[in-house]
C-alpha cells in the first residue's frame, strides 16, 4: 500500500486541568494530603447518603479533616436533578467552601461539576441553569470555577474523569450537558475498599458502563492510536475484574483492577473520539424512564453492536479479542459477559415497553452521541430498529 494509499491518522488529545489520580490507598488519609497539598481549609462534602447514615466511612472521613470539613451534603438523587444541584450550590454557599469533596456515584461526581458552576456564575434558581447549559454549539461563555473538586468515586462509571456534568431537568426530563474544562476533579482518589460498601448490582452495572466507553471508543469512526491503546488495555481488566468482584466481593485486587480499567476507559472520550448510539440512546432512558446509568449500557450495547457491524466489523474484532474471545462476534460476546454478571439484557427487564420506542427513537437523536454513532444513523427510524433488537 502507498502512503497515499493509507489513511493518515489526525486528531487533537488534550490533557485536561486534573492534576494527579491517586489508587490503592484509603481515602481518608490522602484527603488529608490533598488539602495540605491545596491549601483549602473549608471542604464541602457531597456524599452518598446511605454511606452518611448506614457505615461508618463519611464519619471517618470527617474525623480526618477535622475543622477543615466545612458542611456535609448527602441527598443527590440519581441523574443529578437541578433541585438539588441547586440546594447543594446554596449549603456550598452557606459554608463559604473552597473545595468540593464527592464521595459517591457519578450522579453525585456530575452535582459537584454542577455547583462549581453555580457557585462562580451566581446561580441560585433552578431556571438559572438554563444559562449554563452546553448546546451543540458548544458551552456559553461562562465564568471560570474558583472552587475545584476532589472526586472520591465509590461506582465505576467513570464520570470523574470527565469535564462534563449530566443534570436532569425535571421539567422536560431531558438530561442536559454543562461544560467547562475546570469542572474536572483536581484529583481523583480510586480507594478499592471504598468500594465494598457499594451494592454489586450497582458496582457491577457502573463496571458495564465502562466497558461501554471502551467498546464504543474503540469502534468510533474517530478512533485512533492513542484512544485505542487505552480503551483496549482498560477493557480487558474490566472483562477480567468483573467477573473476579462478582464470585468474591472481598477481592480488593479485582475492585482496583475494575477501577484503574475505568480509569483507562475514559481515555479515548478525553482524546476527542466520540460515544455512539448506546450512550446516545442511553441518556434517554436515564433521564425519561428513571433506568440506573449503568443498565442502559447492559441493555443497550450488544444491539447497537450487532446493528454496527457493517460499519465497524474490524474495529468489533478488536473489542472481542481485548476481551478473551478472538475471532467471535463481538455483540455475543458482550450479551454473555453482561448476562454472567447476572445483569438486565433487555429493555422490558427495565420497564420499557415497545409504546414509548417511537418517543424514545425522536429524543435519542437530539443527543450529542447518536449523531456520531459509526454506521450513519439517518433518523428515528433507526434508532426504533436498535431498540427493537433490545426489546
Amino acid at each position: 500500500m502507498s502512503r497515499e494509499d493509507k489513511a493518515l491518522h489526525t486528531g487533537r488529545v488534550g490533557f485536561g486541568a486534573m492534576d494527579e489520580v491517586v489508587f490503592g490507598r484509603p481515602a481518608s488519609e490522602v484527603l488529608v494530603e490533598q488539602m495540605d497539598r491545596l491549601g483549602a481549609n473549608r471542604a464541602f462534602l457531597m456524599v452518598s447518603g446511605t454511606l452518611n447514615r448506614q457505615t461508618d466511612v463519611i464519619e471517618n472521613i470527617r474525623r480526618a479533616l477535622g475543622s477543615r470539613c466545612a458542611a456535609t451534603f448527602d441527598a443527590m438523587p440519581a441523574h443529578t436533578p437541578r433541585s438539588a444541584v441547586i440546594a447543594a450550590a446554596a449549603e456550598a454557599r452557606a459554608a463559604n467552601a473552597d473545595l468540593i469533596v464527592t464521595i459517591g456515584g457519578g450522579s453525585i461526581t456530575d452535582g459537584a461539576k454542577a455547583v462549581q458552576l453555580c457557585l462562580a456564575n451566581d446561580v441560585s434558581t433552578v431556571e438559572g441553569i438554563d444559562g449554563l447549559r452546553a448546546g451543540r454549539g458548544g458551552a456559553p461563555q461562562l465564568a471560570a470555577p474558583t472552587v475545584r473538586q476532589i472526586s472520591v468515586p465509590t461506582t465505576i462509571a467513570g464520570g470523574e474523569f470527565s469535564a462534563t456534568a449530566g443534570v436532569t431537568n425535571e421539567k422536560t426530563k431531558v438530561k442536559e450537558a454543562l461544560r467547562h474544562p475546570l469542572l474536572i476533579p483536581r484529583a481523583t482518589i480510586l480507594d478499592p475498599w471504598l468500594s465494598t460498601h457499594t451494592p454489586e448490582w450497582l458496582f457491577l452495572s457502573t463496571g458495564i458502563r465502562a466497558v461501554d466507553h471502551c467498546v464504543e471508543g474503540t469502534c468510533a469512526r474517530e478512533a485512533h492510536p492513542y484512544g485505542d491503546a487505552l480503551a483496549l488495555k482498560g477493557l480487558s481488566m474490566l472483562a477480567e475484574g468483573l467477573p473476579r468482584v462478582k464470585a468474591d466481593a472481598s477481592d480488593i485486587d479485582a475492585r482496583m483492577d475494575c477501577q484503574i480499567g475505568t480509569w483507562l476507559s475514559t481515555g479515548p472520550l478525553a482524546s476527542g473520539v466520540p460515544m455512539g448510539a448506546s450512550h446516545g440512546i442511553g441518556y434517554v432512558l436515564g433521564a425519561e424512564f428513571g433506568v440506573p446509568h449503568g443498565y442502559t449500557s447492559c441493555v443497550m450495547l450488544p444491539s447497537v453492536m450487532r446493528w454496527n457491524k457493517p460499519a465497524n466489523a474490524a474495529r468489533q474484532a478488536l473489542v472481542a479479542a481485548a476481551m478473551g474471545h478472538p475471532n467471535e462476534d463481538a455483540g455475543d460476546v458482550l450479551d454473555r459477559f453482561i448476562r454472567g454478571l447476572g445483569m438486565p439484557r433487555s429493555l422490558r427487564e427495565v420497564k420499557v415497553g415497545s409504546e414509548h420506542f417511537d418517543r424514545i427513537a425522536q429524543q435519542a437523536m437530539a443527543t450529542p452521541w447518536v449523531p456520531r454513532n459509526p454506521r450513519k444513523i439517518e433518523g428515528p427510524a433507526q434508532v426504533r430498529e436498535i431498540l427493537d433488537m433490545a426489546a
